[in-house]
């Protein structure tokens, strides 16, 4: 029921937004021969576009991979992916300073996409780059509500266009220099400010409903979390069990993974050398299982050799590692 109510309020937020456009279109063909009628037609169109569904896209720090370049990765993606039944992804991105990996569909084409965060991928051992990939997989599958997702990024960009104004920062400090010089009595008047509080009034007036509408849109799709975990966790077991699913989430909460590289960077230490001391700390905490029903996914080998592709990023990665906090 939650689930019905959730896609019924967000397909209310996305028919406002198209009814922008076509009032903005009608006001325009109707009084075509008055400049003004188009100027306000074109606002509303305006509008409508501002607040038009986000389909997602490729992050624009993320750089997407060439499929000759980077062969053995797109091979070992396309292996966990046909295991678990889901999607290929059409494209593979990989981030330097972020080190969620993460699968999701973007543009109105809803092409599959993995984005591959370096940090925490230099790090992993084969086994728990396969845990890493069906993670990822599994959370993007059971987590790709466009409908909803989208009706929430458009009452985002109405909150902030509402609610979000302030003033300038730049005439403030402009304002004060001029108080200070000339005197609270003898400054220029304060018709700006007067304006500028009037505006974020009516703002926070008109905006008070659209923040209940998100809040109430955000606490219904998050009611659904207990059960899309469960979903995810049963997707992610096709391919690894739920004690590697574990052990990986615990890993990517602590972050304990990210101090040694990072102390290895400032050493100067190459990015072999820092792959094999990540390596090596993994097995001294849960020593490598032969046998693993992830080796046919990904071995050793193939691993090095995604490493190969991938040096020239991992390059450019760690001198930034750094600013990782």
């Amino acid at each position: 029921m939650k689930r019905i109510t959730a896609v019924a309020i967000a397909l209310v937020v996305h028919a406002l937004t198209l009814a922008f456009v076509v009032l903005g279109a009608w006001t325009i063909v109707v009084n075509s021969a008055f400049v003004f009628a188009w100027l306000i037609g074109g606002g509303l169109i305006g509008i409508g576009w501002l607040l038009r569904p986000r389909l997602g896209q490729v992050p624009a720090d993320a750089e997407v991979l060439d499929r000759p370049a980077a062969t053995e990765l797109y091979g070992t993606a396309e292996r966990v992916a046909d295991r678990m039944g889901i999607a290929r992804p059409k494209k593979i991105a990989v981030q330097d300073l972020v080190p969620a990996t993460v699968y999701q569909r973007v543009g109105p084409l809803r092409t599959p996409v993995l984005v591959i965060g370096l940090p925490l991928w230099l790090a992993l051992p084969p086994h728990r780059r396969v845990t890493l990939l069906a993670l990822a997989y599994a959370r993007g599958v059971t987590g790709d509500d466009v409908i909803v997702a989208s009706a929430l990024s458009t009452l985002g960009e109405w909150r902030g266009a509402l609610l979000g104004s302030g003033p300038l920062k730049a005439r403030e400090e402009a304002q004060n220099k001029i108080t200070a010089s000339l005197g609270a009595l003898d400054g220029p008047g304060t018709g700006y400010e007067v304006a500028g509080t009037f505006g974020r009034m009516i703002g926070r007036v008109l905006g008070a409903p659209v923040l209940l509408l998100e809040r109430g849109l955000t606490r219904l799709t998050r009611s659904g979390d207990g059960p899309r975990r469960e979903r995810m966790l049963t997707l992610a077991r096709r391919v690894v069990p739920a004690e590697d699913l574990a052990e990986l989430e615990e890993v990517m909460a602590s972050t304990g993974y990210l101090a040694p590289m990072q102390a290895a960077v400032l050493r100067g230490e190459s990015v072999p050398a820092i792959r094999q001391g990540a390596l090596a700390r993994f097995e001294r905490a849960a020593p490598s299982v032969f046998g693993s029903p992830t080796a046919t996914l990904l071995g050793s080998a193939e691993s090095d050799r995604i490493d190969d592709e991938l040096l020239q990023h991992y390059t450019r990665a760690v001198r930034g590692f750094g600013l990782i906090t």
